[in-house]
């Protein structure tokens, strides 16, 4: 009987351990799903918490008005903050605004013209503006050129930098206007200079202002054709009938400045001569920069107001 029972034993042992290896095999197995799924879901809530905690934050932040808020959460949202731009734009700014201070500061301008020369005169008011180092523009009369003494002092005019315009050759109400013989007049004025100074200049004033002898359409249109321009003044210091009144002229020029761009109507006579460095103070002392005309750079001044002149 026991030599029968043995196989059956051998069987059940060998079933044993097939259950025991099959046992712990689920065993490990079973561990390794619930590790597995422990490590997973260990991770997840981070993922998921994460965010509704930055969300609010990044909504919130652009409209809150709380002072107290963390700088690093700014920057991400606003990066002008952190860029170097708006440090330099003000400073930009700020020498735009010292530029446009300047040029401010420089258009307040006065240009001397003086007429009726050449004249023994000429030579003396040019010593006084050398002395004072300012530029002047002088409209001459086209018979003076004719006579052979001034005609140095006209080439001084130039060499020394200043402009040189026609004013007529006879300086003649009647021919000029009634007549109109206003543009025949001023180109030969006009070509007389260029053949004493080698200028050749473009502006001329019209002896007793372009108002009323430059109604004449027909005159202006000539002037237009010709390319010549007029200026009159902004202020007349009336010094032509002022002999030996130095100091009512003075009165007339501070009396009549009034803005930012001045032309001043003189002659060259002994009056105007003798309070010529007290205007030249008075400017000064106002602050005004003393300009001569240049063709290039004509601006409108006739009291006819016509932009082709």
């Amino acid at each position: 009987m026991s030599t029968l029972h043995q196989p059956v034993r051998r069987k059940r042992r060998k079933l044993k351990k097939k259950y025991f290896y099959l046992l712990i095999f689920l065993l490990v197995l079973l561990g390794t799903v619930l590790f597995v799924g422990t490590s997973y879901s260990f991770r997840e809530p981070p993922h998921t918490t994460d965010e509704p905690e930055i969300v609010p934050d990044k909504i919130e932040t652009p409209t809150s008005n709380d002072k107290s808020e963390p700088i690093d959460k700014l920057e991400p949202i606003k990066p002008p903050e952190s860029n170097p731009e708006p440090e330099v734009f003000p400073q930009i700014e700020s020498d735009e605004t010292e530029i446009l201070t300047e040029e401010n500061e420089l258009e307040k301008v006065v240009y001397l013209t003086f007429d009726d020369g050449p004249s023994k005169w000429t030579e003396q008011f040019l010593d006084i503006l050398d002395a004072h180092d300012v530029k002047a523009t002088f409209f001459m009369q086209g018979s003076n050129f004719k006579k052979e003494h001034l005609q140095e002092s006209v080439k001084r005019v130039a060499q020394e930098g200043h402009y040189i315009g026609g004013h007529s050759m006879t300086h003649n109400y009647q021919a000029l206007y009634s007549n109109q013989q206003f543009v025949p007049e001023m180109v030969e004025t006009l070509d007389l200079i260029h053949e004493i100074t080698g200028t050749t200049p473009r502006l001329v004033r019209a002896p007793y202002g372009s108002a009323p002898g430059l109604n004449n359409e027909h005159i202006r249109k000539q002037l237009a054709d010709a390319q010549i321009k007029i200026w009159d003044w902004t202020i007349d210091s009336h010094d032509w009938e002022l002999p030996g009144n130095p100091t009512q002229i003075i009165q007339n020029i501070k009396q009549e400045t009034t803005s930012d761009k001045e032309v001043v109507l003189m002659h060259e006579k002994s009056q105007t001569l003798e309070a010529l460095p007290k205007i030249l103070n008075f400017f000064k002392d106002q602050g005004y920069v003393f300009a001569v005309y240049e063709d290039a750079s004509h601006f409108m001044l006739n009291f006819q107001n016509d932009s082709a002149l």
